[in-house]
């Protein structure tokens, strides 16, 4: 949502630091997420919101407590009902601190870096090159959200910790299958 946000506050010519005037824009905007699609205000951005830009003006909308305020309530809409998969770096701590599984996936640095540097479904994908810039743009935006005084990311007390950093996607899977097994039991 704090991407798709960003999208549309720079397609509204908003200054991305305008606090109100962003917070405004959060509540109007009609997010979509089904279908495997992500749209705001019916254009579809999956694409547009996986850039190195995206990531900047994510952190700095999602640094202002109006806007999360705003957006949090939106999410805790989206999982009223339960039956709700979501991911998030304060889903489990701030948005459902009461949820039935927590996860918090994580992976070393570096391993972090490549991925989203040689990801093709993230515009950065323009491989090994760009890995060191990558970390870096990474490094600071753990940096700006660990840090930030709204619903800072954390890891929850009562989540399970699973360090990718070694393991293939269906590895990852499988993990976060068997500690919903578990949950479920």
């Amino acid at each position: 949502m704090y991407r798709a946000l960003a999208w549309n506050v720079l397609q509204h010519g908003i200054d991305l630091s305008d606090e109100p005037a962003v917070s405004a824009l959060a509540q109007r905007t009609e997010f979509d997420v089904s279908d495997g699609r992500v749209r705001v205000d019916g254009h579809d951005v999956a694409t547009a919101i996986r850039t190195p830009e995206m990531d900047r003006a994510a952190s700095l909308v999602a640094r202002q407590p109006r806007v999360r305020e705003a957006l949090i309530a939106r999410q805790r809409e989206l999982g009223a009902h339960g039956g709700i998969v979501m991911e998030g770096r304060d889903i489990g701590t701030v948005v459902f601190p009461d949820a039935d599984v927590k996860i918090f996936l994580d992976a070393s640095p570096e391993e972090r870096a490549r991925r989203r540097a040689t990801d093709p479904a993230h515009a950065s994908g323009t491989g090994a090159a760009a890995i060191p810039e990558v970390a870096n743009a990474l490094a600071e935006r753990d940096r700006l959200d660990s840090t930030r005084a709204a619903s800072p990311l954390t890891v929850a007390k009562d989540a399970v910790v699973i360090d990718t950093t070694t393991l293939s996607i269906g590895e990852s899977v499988g993990r976060v299958m068997d500690v919903i097994g578990t949950r479920r039991e």
